[in-house]
């Protein structure tokens, strides 16, 4: 499942993932989000055939460019009246993966990520590929930015996608130290502080390696390797896409005032990496 409204930044996200990725063997649809669904209801009778007309012409154009990015892929055009967040997020209950491009504004037209993509981000259940980046040639690498031990559903999509790919894996984790560990007024002796950060340290190292405790058996042509770095996870993972093909992260989404939010590695990745990053839901 694709978004897509006509943007070049859509346009961009209509060939499947380089190097042989999940659209390829699945059937696809595009659907042209109608906007807010109270204007087209409000709108006359004529508005509102004029507007569909204009959506169908860019959903069916958006199929034909999936069509020849992959020849023999169903691709199935749709046109709804939801608003485009409400659609995307509906279509990807059913879907494998769905996929949306980048659309900032102003200046950072295709740098920062659109308010549509992030509340998809925030509210999809299953898989959202973000289609972006400034990567011009295959690095035959997937990155998996895990936070917990436990983030064991991104770890499997990543062996996948290196699979699918034949590529290398990198799972990535990174840590600081809290900063309450090292004293908000004043700092306490460097012995402490050295004891604490090694012991932080020896712990901080397991992560990588329970998330895939199992997986290297099950993916025996897959080679995998993990990295733990004492570095700003964002800054890490952003700085590891430039040398990769995809970039996974579990979604860690937080509840908020005014609904679910993605954290700020997630926030930092979607707006700055190199290469198209896969946002998948845990728990």
């Amino acid at each position: 499942m694709r978004g897509a409204d006509g943007s070049p930044a859509s346009r961009g996200c209509g060939a499947p993932p380089a190097g042989g990725g999940r659209a390829a063997p699945s059937a696809g649809a595009a659907a042209g989000g109608a906007g807010p669904g109270r204007r087209a209801a409000d709108a006359g009778d004529e508005h509102r055939r004029a507007l569909r007309r204009h959506l169908r012409q860019v959903a069916e154009a958006a199929a034909e460019r999936a069509r020849e990015s992959a020849p023999g892929l169903r691709v199935e055009p749709a046109v709804t009246d939801e608003t485009a967040v409400a659609a995307l997020v509906h279509a990807g209950r059913r879907a494998v993966l769905t996929v949306v491009g980048t659309r900032g504004h102003g200046g950072f037209t295709g740098l920062l990520l659109g308010s549509v993509s992030l509340r998809v981000a925030a509210h999809i259940e299953g898989p959202l590929m973000v289609v972006r980046g400034d990567n011009d040639r295959l690095h035959h690498t997937v990155v998996v930015g895990v936070e917990y031990g436990t983030d064991g559903d991104p770890v499997r999509y990543g062996f996948e996608e290196a699979r699918r790919r034949a590529a290398a894996l990198r799972v990535l984790h990174a840590w600081e130290l809290p900063l309450h560990a090292t004293g908000a007024l004043a700092p306490p002796p460097t012995r402490y502080l050295e004891e604490i950060a090694e012991q932080q340290a020896r712990y901080e190292e397991n992560v990588p390696l329970e998330a895939v405790a199992g997986l290297r058996e099950e993916y025996p042509d897959v080679d995998a390797r993990t990295e733990t770095a004492y570095a700003g996870p964002g800054h890490l993972l952003v700085e590891a896409s430039a040398e990769a093909d995809l970039v996974v992260l579990a979604a860690h989404r937080r509840h908020r005032r005014f609904g679910m939010h993605l954290g700020p590695v997630a926030h930092a990745v979607l707006h700055h990496a190199h290469c198209p990053v896969v946002l998948v839901p845990t728990g």
